[in-house]
């Protein structure tokens, strides 16, 4: 099966120089764990989660009103949309991540998360 036929059409993507509250505010009203960051012309440059928002701000002189540039993983981690959903299920185990972008043609066309899948597995809708 390949993972286009499970991904969410409807995903959020944050701009690279949105602060992070903003990030933490998206994630925390669309709950979701993490969302591609993109560029003033939509591409993708970078993913961004909670918990690396979280460990960024336990230091010292870290303020929520910092760019997600700052903190996002500037590599990315994805899977093209006519991959298989155990390949890209294995790519997220193997690089211990909680969510990916799914694209096609260099355009981001959903993200896939540990919950998506798992949810997959267990038949819930």
């Amino acid at each position: 099966m390949k993972i286009n036929s499970i991904i969410k059409q409807s995903f959020h993507t944050i701009n690279v120089n949105d602060p992070i509250d903003k990030a933490l505010d998206m994630m925390d009203k669309f709950d979701i764990n993490g969302m591609p960051v993109v560029n003033d012309k939509d591409a993708l440059v970078g993913m961004i989660v909670k918990a690396d928002i979280y460990r960024f701000m336990i230091h010292p002189g870290h303020y929520v009103s910092c760019p997600v540039e700052w903190v996002m993983s500037k590599e990315v981690i994805l899977a093209q949309s006519d991959e298989d959903l155990l390949v890209v299920a294995n790519r997220l185990r193997k690089n211990d991540i909680i969510s990916m972008p799914i694209v096609e043609n260099d355009n981001i066309v959903g993200v896939i998360s540990i919950e998506d899948l798992l949810d997959y597995f267990i038949n819930i809708d």
